[in-house]
């Protein structure tokens, strides 16, 4: 099921944005052979993932790509394997002229590449698509925990967040 097919065009991410991570850590899209380089590991520094196969994970894959236009899945690979990722999933609106919003999801980097800027360079990266894109704005919802992360990022608070979940009560690792 390997393939180097990507979601989105590299030329979506800023040269400098790519070209500021540390020697060896690449910067590119999600490619729908990616499962077993440690994207779900990696994601699971984040939250739960459930139990996905390689099958779920191309079909989820395909239904991105076939979603032209909105999902923009950013990875940060070293040596073969994936230590970073991060999404924007872009809306297009009717207002401010039917723009487009940038949401940014799934923020994750492996524990033993924590602290090495690897999550400001994938916040940095997700940013220059959205501008490449033409989206007005990105927005992202995060804890309290992580605030001072964001604001480093350039993110500043802007609202509340609310939430209706449809889902049995989990604990925060396991709640979407």
């Amino acid at each position: 099921m390997g393939s180097t097919q990507a979601l989105f065009s590299a030329s979506l991410i800023s040269p400098d944005v790519a070209g500021s991570l540390p020697h060896g850590f690449t910067i590119r899209s999600l490619e729908r052979g990616d499962y077993t380089k440690g994207f779900f590991e990696c994601l699971q520094v984040l939250t739960w993932t459930g139990d996905v196969s390689e099958a779920d994970f191309v079909e989820r894959y395909d239904e991105m790509a076939e979603a032209k236009g909105t999902y923009y899945f950013a990875v940060i690979e070293y040596d073969g394997r994936i230590v970073g990722t991060g999404a924007l999933v872009v809306e297009k609106k009717f207002i401010h002229q039917r723009g487009k919003c940038g949401h940014i999801e799934e923020i994750s980097i492996a524990k033993e590449h924590q602290g090495k800027g690897l999550g400001l360079t994938m916040i940095k990266a997700l940013d220059s698509i959205a501008v490449n894109l033409g989206c007005y704005k990105n927005i992202l919802n995060c804890g309290p925990r992580n605030e001072p992360f964001y604001v480093k990022c350039g993110y500043r608070s802007s609202g509340m967040e609310m939430s209706h979940y449809f889902e049995s009560e989990r604990d925060e690792y396991h709640r979407g």
